[in-house]
């Protein structure tokens, strides 16, 4: 069976990792290795990490030398994967039990290097566990297939659904930016050549934290969207301003669904 790397930052998660981790731990596709970086806690989280590495040698936890945000506790994580695949799961977020099984399969059907599927959006406060979720939550479904030009105008990734074949695209690390950096690994993975296939099955359970208004934190984003285009996509002032001005429109006829 090819071997999945699971990448999962952590930063004071102590209250829901313990869910995050079971999701992996509890997969039907058991070949997987979760590799996590706590980015220097101040809670119980690495002594949780540490229990859960005791009791199942495929939690590998780390600390980051210092502490650099998700992006750069991703990467540190990716930087020790060994697997065929290399999927994520941040440590609020889980996976229902067949989400690696499916998704393989489906990648593997579709000759896709990088995939993603639907995911359950829940409430922050949510509870539950994977293996007794019962699918109550919004749907937000994966796009069929997604090529470069779309992605620059909306990010349809999940990142929580996301996994790309090291085999095909070798070992892609995230731009060292403080957000988006997910995001700009799609568009650099589809820049060089691999589209998006989407499965659309929902597999995953999103918590939905709410920080202000919808429109406030869509506006925060405008920064380290223009930061995306012009320095890590290096698109012209025109078309960054384009690619602008369509994930404005995007987010505006969203939020009226």
């Amino acid at each position: 069976m090819p071997l999945v790397s699971v990448v999962m930052p952590v930063y004071n998660s102590a209250a829901t990792l313990g869910a995050a981790v079971r999701s992996v731990l509890s997969q039907t596709h058991s070949d997987l290795e979760l590799l996590v970086t706590d980015d220097k806690s101040s809670d119980d989280s690495m002594d949780l990490l540490m229990d859960f590495a005791r009791q199942d040698e495929r939690v590998k936890p780390e600390s980051a030398p210092e502490q650099g945000g998700a992006g750069r506790a991703r990467n540190l994580a990716i930087t020790r994967a060994r697997g065929d695949y290399v999927a994520f799961l941040d440590s609020d977020d889980m996976w229902l039990p067949e989400k690696a099984e499916r998704q393989i399969a489906f990648a593997a059907e579709g000759d896709a290097p990088l995939t993603f599927t639907s995911y359950f959006k829940m409430d922050a406060d949510y509870a539950g566990e994977s293996t007794d979720f019962v699918p109550n939550g919004r749907v937000v479904s994966a796009r069929e297939h997604v090529d470069y030009q779309a992605m620059l105008v909306r990010d349809y990734i999940g990142a929580l659904t996301a996994m790309y074949d090291r085999n095909v695209l070798g070992t892609r690390l995230m731009p060292e930016m403080r957000k988006r950096q997910d995001y700009a690994l799609w568009l650099s993975i589809m820049r060089d050549g691999a589209d998006a296939r989407g499965l659309a099955e929902p597999l995953a359970v999103y918590r939905a934290h709410q920080a202000g208004s919808l429109s406030s934190n869509k506006l925060s984003l405008i920064p380290y969207n223009w930061e995306l285009y012009r320095e890590h996509e290096g698109l012209s002032v025109p078309r960054a301003t384009r690619a602008l001005a369509g994930a404005a429109w995007q987010s505006l006829r969203n939020s009226r669904i």
